[in-house]
């Protein structure tokens, strides 16, 4: 029985899943769960993830959630995903470790808060809280500053590593959903640091073409966020 995936593209951790098993030749089934129709809270979802969150997976009887154990475990029961992913060296697994946990109290924490309160709470009609949206903002730029001064000063990728880990790929995936920010918003955001830049270009790179056929779901998202934004912007 093959591998199933429960996902939904527009989250940022499930991207993170899919390119995984794209990249490693995993055979899996993807199943969409819409998080905008609420399809997390059906019984069916909430007997697979008690949490009603995405993604979840389910191989055989074994039933997986939180998209870096899920990361963790794939890298460890399927024999064809490349050691580089999660090498065998505990010391190296460790860092891996340190950045996956730093990334949910940081870089997680300030991206979602800001692309909710600005972004997503609008459009849809939710309740939104422009200080929040401040403080993630500001909880986002100390992130990138950590990224571009600490987390990457030893290699082209996170860890001092020459190829990319599942921390590279949950990472470069949180900071994709700036996509959703104006394109001069997020300009703004990104273009002081040149190494997250480049090393986001450089993780493409490496999960090409399964990165931008993962992602296409956000790019059209975005194309219609902006148009949206113009033409409300044109009523004013």
């Amino acid at each position: 029985m093959a591998l199933k995936v429960f996902a939904d593209r527009m989250s940022q951790p499930s991207r993170a899943v899919l390119i995984f098993c794209k990249k490693n030749g995993i055979d899996f089934e993807e199943i969409r769960v819409d998080v905008l129709r609420n399809e997390q809270f059906t019984p069916e979802y909430k007997a697979i993830n008690p949490m009603s969150q995405v993604p979840a997976i389910v191989n055989g009887g074994f039933k997986l959630f939180e998209s870096h154990a899920i990361l963790i475990y794939l890298s460890c029961a399927f024999p064809g995903v490349a050691s580089d992913w999660y090498p065998g060296d505990l010391t190296i697994r460790a860092k891996i470790h340190s950045v996956l946990d730093w990334h949910h109290s940081n870089l997680r924490r300030g991206t979602v808060g800001l692309v909710f309160n600005t972004i997503l709470a609008p459009l849809f009609g939710l309740p939104s809280n422009l200080q929040t949206a401040k403080e993630s903002e500001k909880l986002l730029m100390k992130s990138l500053t950590k990224l571009e001064h600490f987390w990457l000063k030893d290699g082209s990728f996170l860890v001092g590593s020459s190829q990319p880990s599942i921390a590279d790929l949950s990472l470069v995936c949180e900071i994709m959903q700036l996509q959703l920010l104006s394109e001069t918003d997020c300009n703004r955001i990104l273009s002081p640091y040149k190494r997250v830049v480049e090393w986001m270009q450089d993780t493409k790179k490496a999960t090409a073409p399964h990165f931008d056929e993962v992602h296409e779901f956000l790019f059209e998202a975005q194309k219609r966020i902006r148009e949206q934004t113009a033409k409300e912007s044109g009523k004013d």
